[in-house]
């Protein structure tokens, strides 16, 4: 089992200081529900503020991926979550997630860009798929639009993922595209997808949080509504390959006939 708690949050634009309490804060009360993991929601720390993505922007170990560091270890618990990265080439939206001693366990950079946010205008796409081997069982991370994206879950199922941890801002009015894309990609892929939405107003965008947690087979395990709050829940991962043995999806696969 895995126990978990999403950070459905406000997320102030360009106020990393603010947030940053908002996220110590749900640390500490995840801690104290005895969740092994906080999942915060995509660029957590800044917002949408994408055009002084210099301000923010910080390479690997530095900044506010130095802070998350600080504070999974503070409060002895996994922490992913997504955040501007720097690099030599522009910046990127990198999630990572660090473990309960401070040690980087995976990093991953969201692959398909949003255009109506002008991602593509101030971000580079993340190239790489990673699966990580985690000490609950293999997991992968995805951010907001890759939900649009069933090859890149397959992927991941297929690298043996049992658990998605997917970050994001996730405005109105696609509430029903949300909760059916989440569903769907638990369902065809037959692994937990855990989805930590923002909620609040960022200029004209409005978001609805919506956080869930979804089983193998489609079941809603936890879900919450438009407020900022901590939703906590456990995933009996043995689940998955119950599902996958009474539900032989994988093995019955003819990738010949539709492969692209």
């Amino acid at each position: 089992e895995l126990a978990v708690s999403l950070g459905q949050m406000n997320v102030a634009l360009g106020q990393p200081g603010q947030n940053l309490e908002k996220a110590t804060a749900m640390a500490a009360e995840a801690q104290r529900r005895g969740s092994e993991l906080l999942i915060l929601p995509e660029l957590w720390s800044s917002g949408y503020d994408l055009p002084h993505a210099r301000r923010y922007a910080t390479s690997m170990g530095e900044g506010m991926f130095a802070r998350m560091v600080e504070l999974a270890s503070a409060h002895s618990i996994h922490i992913v979550g997504s955040l501007l990265e720097e690099s030599s080439q522009g910046y990127r939206n990198t999630a990572v997630l660090v473990s309960p001693s401070g040690v980087l366990l995976g990093k991953y950079s969201k692959v398909h860009l949003f255009p109506p946010l002008k991602e593509q205008v101030y971000l580079l796409p993340g190239e790489e798929a990673p699966v990580f081997d985690l000490p609950w069982g293999r997991s992968a991370l995805a951010i907001c639009y890759d939900l649009r994206f069933p090859e890149l879950f397959r992927k991941y199922a297929l690298a043996g993922a049992r658990v998605i941890f997917l970050m994001a801002e996730w405005p109105r009015p696609r509430l029903m595209h949300w909760q059916t894309l989440l569903q769907a990609r638990a369902i065809e892929n037959q692994f937990f997808v855990v989805a930590c939405n923002r909620v609040g107003q960022s200029g004209e965008w409005s978001f609805f949080g919506h956080s869930s947690v979804y089983d193998p087979s489609g079941e809603l395990v936890a879900g919450v509504g438009e407020e900022e709050t901590l939703l906590t829940a456990t995933l009996d991962l043995d689940l998955v390959d119950q599902v996958r043995h009474s539900m032989t999806v994988f093995e019955d696969r003819r990738e010949a006939v539709y492969a692209v």
